[in-house]
């Protein structure tokens, strides 16, 4: 008796969740079917035809949502006014999934990527024989996006594209300071589903000299926006300074007059209380310039 109510919680949950509907959907048939929304097969009733002189069908999205309500499905919801059905387009879309798995990969040194779906914006029936691939700089960042073909005509072609992968990310697991080392202290490494970053995520910081360069909340993802060298020398501390001079080093100290860090050119105030220029060197170490 157990078992069978805890089933029939299941299937309540499943038709009672409160699910997105997508804006579009790529389909098989032209009857289309309420599993292509629900997955739930066993229920199945027919939402719309695809006309067969055309190869999109679209539908208000309140009448698909009480088509779907009067079937028992009632959480289900949509910022578009209107669901667009697509039918499939009998194409080989297998480059362009190799070129975007090859794109996603040298992009992320850690990605496991599941599963790769494209379709084009519009029905086409045939590629052209010959095509460039072009896949716009920054959409590594999201796991949807638009990439398009380049014929030899100069015609573009454009796809819809969805990635399913996880990568490995660095979560910062308490507040971190501006200026503060990044570290294990501060961090932990974890795999995160691919959904949309806001800049690109550190791959790795293992032995890195890094600091925050800005204030980062907790169980935030450390993108490369965040972080910045670390200054192995701050303002008004006295540091080391080297001046070769008739092949012989001498070291005397300065006080510097800005943070700065590793290669940085700096200026630095003597005991005379001249200024001088200095590439920094290390940790309040300098080399006059």
């Amino acid at each position: 008796m157990l078992f069978k109510l805890l089933i029939f919680v299941l299937i309540y949950l499943n038709l009672h969740a409160n699910t997105e509907i997508e804006d579009t959907y790529y389909v098989d048939n032209r009857i289309i079917n309420s599993s292509v929304i629900t997955k739930d097969t066993k229920n199945d009733f027919t939402i719309l035809s695809i006309d067969k002189n055309s190869n999109t069908q679209k539908i208000k999205t309140k009448d698909l949502m009480k088509l779907l309500s009067d079937h028992g499905y009632k959480n289900y919801h949509s910022k578009k006014s209107y669901i667009n059905f697509i039918l499939k387009s009998p194409i080989d879309v297998s480059l362009l999934k190799l070129k975007l798995k090859e794109y996603y990969e040298k992009n992320y040194e850690t990605i496991d990527i599941q599963n790769i779906s494209i379709e084009p914006r519009g029905h086409i029936t045939a590629l052209p024989k010959d095509y460039i691939v072009n896949i716009e700089s920054h959409d590594f960042l999201s796991k949807n996006g638009i990439i398009n073909i380049k014929t030899a005509e100069n015609k573009k072609i454009f796809f819809n594209y969805l990635i399913k992968a996880t990568v490995m990310v660095y979560i910062s697991s308490d507040i971190i300071k501006k200026e503060a080392q990044i570290s294990p202290q501060n961090y932990i490494k974890k795999s995160v589903v691919l959904d949309k970053f806001r800049a690109k995520p550190i791959q790795n910081i293992d032995n890195s000299s890094i600091q925050a360069k800005r204030h980062i909340p907790k169980d935030t993802i450390l993108t490369h926006n965040d972080i910045e060298l670390l200054h192995v020398i701050k303002r008004d501390s006295m540091i080391n300074v080297t001046m070769s001079k008739d092949g012989m080093n001498i070291i005397f100290s300065a006080k510097a007059l800005q943070d700065a860090k590793v290669d940085d050119i700096i200026k630095v105030q003597n005991s005379n209380g001249k200024i001088l220029k200095a590439k920094v060197t290390g940790s309040n170490k300098a080399e006059l310039e």
